[in-house]
């Protein structure tokens, strides 16, 4: 009797229509879970990218100014840097935009103003689909990371 058992145990060839939509079934499972988190990290990843970015912006920006203490700021408005005088004044290199466009090299700025004998930083950065704006440094946080126009909009209604 076992004897026939083994014998029919090895006589199959193949998989059963149960066993290959029970596989089938499995894997959508485990793609169905895995894709969205799998999205989710990239588009971390790419928040990440703009805030280090923003952050390098900030740097380029206190270069600026230990290279040009004598020159004056204005108390009221601060002295704008865009990011294209930055990269034109050898500041900071091309900036990769995570996003696969290009940065607004133009409406990305640092703003620098001057209190005192201190200085605070006020970064935009733009790509014209999303970006980061924020008015100091500690506040530079991947949770920042949002479209432009929000930004404008939440700023025009507080």
């Amino acid at each position: 009797m076992i004897a026939t058992i083994k014998q029919r145990l090895k006589d199959q060839k193949g998989l059963t229509l149960i066993e290959l939509l029970a596989v089938v079934v499995i894997l959508a499972i485990i793609s169905a879970i895995a894709i969205p988190a799998i999205g989710g990290l990239i588009d971390n990843t790419k928040k990440d990218a703009h805030v280090a970015n923003a952050q390098q912006m900030i740097s380029s920006a206190k270069t600026w100014v230990a290279g040009n203490a004598n020159e004056a700021i204005d108390a009221t408005n601060g002295q704008k840097l865009t990011l294209q005088k930055m990269m034109d004044d050898g500041l900071i290199d091309p900036i990769d935009d995570p996003d696969k466009g290009t940065y607004d090299a133009t409406a990305s700025y640092v703003l620098i103003k001057k209190s005192g004998k201190t200085y605070s930083y006020e970064v935009k950065l733009t790509n014209g689909t999303r970006g980061i704006w924020v008015d100091e440094p500690k506040k530079l946080k991947r949770a920042n990371v949002t479209e432009p126009v929000s930004r404008v909009a939440t700023a025009a209604t507080t």
